[in-house]
């Protein structure tokens, strides 16, 4: 009987123990799942953490970058940051750089323009016409290419006629932009004439198709882009016939103000 009793108390003894060793390795267990769990958390606290600095460290302000090439700079005016390409200025301080990839629509006489563009220009030259005048376009987008031609070309005229290169230059400079400054090269600038005046000098200012188009060239998002009392602000002599496409909004701001792009831009 006592045999059977301390047998039976020895197996006891052995469940508890086996019931402790259990319940210790659950626990130690429950303890490492924990630790491995709040390691993964902290883990990915720090790499939310590392992403939101790097998106902070991205991010755009108002002012402008100014490692970017010129034509990439947003313009900063007390209006706010107007990152509009039909506002990029051009001028013979601010060079178009890098590769300028315009889509062309192409006009019924064969010239092309921005295809932003295009529809705008198409309604003034009706109105232009159906209001009696003769409107005729004559220059339109060019090529950096066909841009060089005509400065070398003016250029070796002023020389052929006993300039010095610097002064052919400089007398070049005042009536064709140097290559790269030319809004035309932008495609949103246009050279445009009277039908029976077709002379680029001051006179165009007098014809009938010039007056209607100074006075309402804004209504359809263009202005007059060289007038005749802001040559010292544009850098360009005054063109009565150069006509800038900026959009409707800024066009009617420019036109009520009086102002060429260049102070608009200041603003």
């Amino acid at each position: 009987m006592e045999n059977y009793i301390e047998t039976e108390h020895r197996r006891q003894n052995m469940r508890v123990q086996r019931r402790n060793r259990y319940f210790t390795i659950g626990y130690i267990c429950c303890l490492l799942v924990i630790a491995l769990a709040a390691g993964f958390l902290v883990e990915k606290e720090k790499a939310a953490q590392e992403v939101s600095n790097t998106k902070q460290e991205g991010t755009t302000s108002d002012v402008p970058n100014l490692t970017l090439p010129i034509e990439e700079q947003p313009q900063v005016t007390k209006k706010g940051l107007i990152n509009n390409e039909f506002l990029t200025l051009v001028n013979p301080w601010h060079a178009i750089t890098g590769e300028n990839e315009v889509k062309l629509a192409e006009l019924s006489n064969g010239y092309l323009v921005d295809e932003r563009c295009y529809q705008d220009l198409q309604n003034m030259m009706d109105d232009c016409r159906a209001s009696g005048m003769t409107p005729v376009i004559c220059s339109a987008y060019r090529t950096h290419q066909k841009q060089e031609t005509l400065f070398n070309n003016q250029m070796n005229a002023y020389i052929a006629q006993g300039y010095s290169e610097e002064d052919a230059r400089t007398e070049t400079a005042k009536s064709i932009a140097v290559p790269g400054t030319s809004e035309h090269e932008l495609g949103l600038a246009l050279d445009i004439v009277d039908y029976n005046y077709q002379l680029l000098n001051e006179g165009q200012e007098d014809t009938p198709t010039q007056k209607w188009l100074m006075e309402n060239s804004w209504k359809y998002g263009f202005i007059l882009r060289y007038p005749n009392d802001k040559s010292e602000i544009t850098g360009i002599i005054y063109e009565p016939w150069h006509y800038r496409y900026v959009g409707k909004t800024a066009a009617a701001e420019i036109f009520e103000m009086g102002v060429c792009l260049e102070e608009y831009l200041e603003e």
